[in-house]
């Protein structure tokens, strides 16, 4: 599907996939990832999904609009924005990582805008190592000359995951990297190393609020079941808060599940068919 662009409230230029018919389910990735990281999502959704996929501003084929504005209120906002341009007042969230963040601040300022949440590997708590560990590469070109070579040291850069096909870690290599003539490049502003540790550096938010504003929306969790991102204490925390989230966890998988897995998969498509259940009784 050929990439749009729209232009966001201060002129910068982000672009989005838009496929499909239906059910509109708004696709948010992590922090340096675009919307490609939902390709393999794509192959398993219902055919009665209008699937959109935002390249976050700094990421793919969006504007590099610099550290300051690379924060989750403004990105938020974008994506917001973008529901906006597509003439959409409501819209199904996926959100992985980062993205499941700004999914809960639209809960908690835009909640009519939202049919339903779901959260790929994060929640109102995330752990201290693991943002470390991400916080070490961010924003720094790999020292390596091609794009082989990252996909032979994809299994050792991602701690947690087990049994995956060489395939897969050569399609995860081409999508968050490029080959220029003799080194690999990153797919997102390297400024994005400034915007994380600016954010690190300010004294932790309590996010439960956000996550309490989801009340009376759809929910489902997808957890890595060895991520060191969300620790089973805050997806058990969360489920005793919202016993009718759907909730499964992906063994062999850390930060963050494909979306592929066929726990993950299920986990989907019963919670669209939740969300599909609720507006077809919706006043």
């Amino acid at each position: 599907m050929e990439m749009q662009k729209f232009q966001a409230e201060d002129g910068a230029m982000l672009a989005y996939r838009d496929e499909g018919a239906g059910l509109p389910l708004l696709a948010l990735a992590g922090l340096t990832r675009d919307g490609r990281d939902f390709d393999y999502l794509a192959r398993q959704l219902p055919k009665n999904v209008r699937f959109i996929r935002l390249d976050s501003r700094g990421r793919g084929e969006s504007s590099w609009t610099g550290a300051a504005t690379y924060t989750v209120a403004q990105e938020a906002r974008d994506a917001l924005a973008l529901l906006d341009h597509l003439s959409l007042e409501r819209a199904a969230v996926v959100g992985s990582s980062r993205g499941g963040l700004l999914g809960l601040v639209i809960a908690a300022t835009q909640k009519q805008r939202l049919m339903g949440l779901c959260l790929n590997d994060v929640g109102p708590v995330l752990e201290q190592d693991g943002l470390v560990r991400i916080g070490t590469y961010v924003g720094i070109p790999p020292a390596i000359a091609t794009l082989e070579e990252i996909a032979d040291r994809m299994p050792a850069a991602m701690p947690g995951f087990e049994h995956v096909p060489e395939f897969r870690w050569v399609e995860e290599t081409i999508r968050h990297f490029v080959q220029y003539d003799g080194s690999v490049g990153l797919t997102y502003d390297p400024a994005l190393r400034e915007a994380l540790q600016a954010a690190l550096a300010q004294p932790l938010n309590d996010v439960w609020p956000l996550f309490d504003a989801c009340k009376g929306l759809p929910l489902a969790l997808i957890r890595g079941a060895t991520s060191d991102v969300l620790s089973r204490a805050t997806a058990e925390e969360m489920r005793r808060r919202r016993p009718d989230m759907l909730y499964v966890e992906v063994a062999d998988r850390g930060h963050v599940p494909f979306l592929d897995e066929p726990e993950a998969t299920r986990c989907m498509q019963a919670w669209l068919k939740r969300i599909c259940d609720n507006e077809a009784v919706r006043p």
